[in-house]
């Protein structure tokens, strides 16, 4: 059986275009998206980058919410440990009066950013990573459960107070995310594209065995990947040479634009760095529609993931938007609208 598919976007800035233009092509992409069938549009957050323009999840989500009919849109994931706990169960409540029944709130506990921008966001970010149970516990108050008798806010009410809420995931790359997750018996998204894949299988493992069932729907697990499909496993090789260029630069602490295809193809690697980007394209989930379809269906049937969201940052927004309408078409998503023009 097929895993259920979504996709997971940050937004990415490329060489050559602007912030504003990676804001528009995730707006764009998002409404294909949905009319192709995806179960759902996540949205990341970053901070400071010159390679993700998504700082402010919440805002993607509001104009992709009124502009689409039927996928469910969401974040992956607001940062919480920067925020308040209460401001953003108010956001969320006000996507669900956008988009009722729609709206998903991911959350996580990484900066999203380096330290000076974290504490840029929160004075007291030294600390407050380690508050994150208890903001989530508080999130689920003021979304709807209550607050504790002795809480000192319980009778602040998050508004606006709608008949619907958002569904509350956790996402993470380690550990404990996955036991938190477990501990509030939500569900809970594995971020492979960060790990490549390491760490996978004990995350979501362990998020099963500690579940604790307190809303009467299971553990549901779902995992985020970096796939790419093209109509030949070369021209996928291809596009996928920018990202594993990207890759180099990041791993030395470097964020710039995704670079073209072109400039891949130009860079004068190292022998180590030929070497290591020939290990990604092994590792990597790329190729034809059928042959990423079918990578994504043993990887999530060994995890027993429920769900698979791709990440497909690209630097040819046409081949992006290719990428996603090969995959639904070997998933056999159901076109939920009639194309639009191109």
């Amino acid at each position: 059986m097929l895993p259920s598919l979504s996709i997971l976007d940050q937004s990415t800035i490329v060489s050559g275009r602007d912030a504003a233009d990676a804001i528009q092509e995730s707006i764009a992409l998002a409404q294909l998206a949905d009319r192709l069938g995806y179960a759902r549009y996540w949205l990341a957050e970053h901070h400071n980058s010159q390679s993700h323009a998504g700082s402010a999840p919440e805002i993607l989500i509001s104009a992709i919410a009124a502009t689409t009919r039927r996928i469910r849109v969401g974040s992956a994931g607001v940062m919480l440990p920067h925020y308040s706990a209460l401001k953003v169960g108010e956001q969320f409540r006000a996507l669900e009066a956008i988009a009722p029944g729609r709206i998903d709130l991911g959350v996580g506990r990484a900066p999203g950013s380096d330290g000076r921008t974290a504490f840029a966001l929160n004075p007291n970010a030294a600390q407050a990573a380690d508050l994150f149970p208890q903001q989530i516990r508080d999130l689920l108050g003021w979304l709807g459960d209550g607050l504790p008798e002795n809480h000192p806010f319980r009778m602040v009410r998050a508004s606006p107070e709608v008949a619907t809420r958002p569904e509350l995931w956790i996402l993470g790359s380690s550990d404990y995310g996955a036991q938190v997750a477990a501990f509030f018996g939500l569900p809970y998204c594995f971020a492979s594209f960060i790990t490549d894949g390491q760490g996978a299988d004990q995350a979501l493992s362990l998020y099963r065995d500690g579940f604790r069932d307190q809303r009467g729907s299971g553990p549901r697990a779902a995992v985020a990947v970096y796939a790419l499909a093209a109509d030949t496993r070369a021209e996928a090789e291809r596009l996928f040479a920018p990202r594993a260029l990207w890759r180099l630069f990041r791993d030395r602490g470097v964020y710039p634009p995704l670079p073209t295809a072109e400039e891949a193809a130009a860079h004068a690697y190292t022998e180590s760095e030929a070497a290591r980007v020939a290990r990604m394209r092994e590792r990597a989930i790329i190729g034809t529609a059928a042959e990423v379809r079918d990578q994504l269906s043993a990887m999530a049937q060994s995890l027993r993931a429920d769900e698979v969201a791709v990440l497909t940052p690209c630097h040819d927004k046409a081949a992006r938007r290719r990428s996603i309408t090969l995959l639904a078409e070997a998933f056999g998503l159901t076109p939920a609208l009639p194309a639009a023009a191109e």
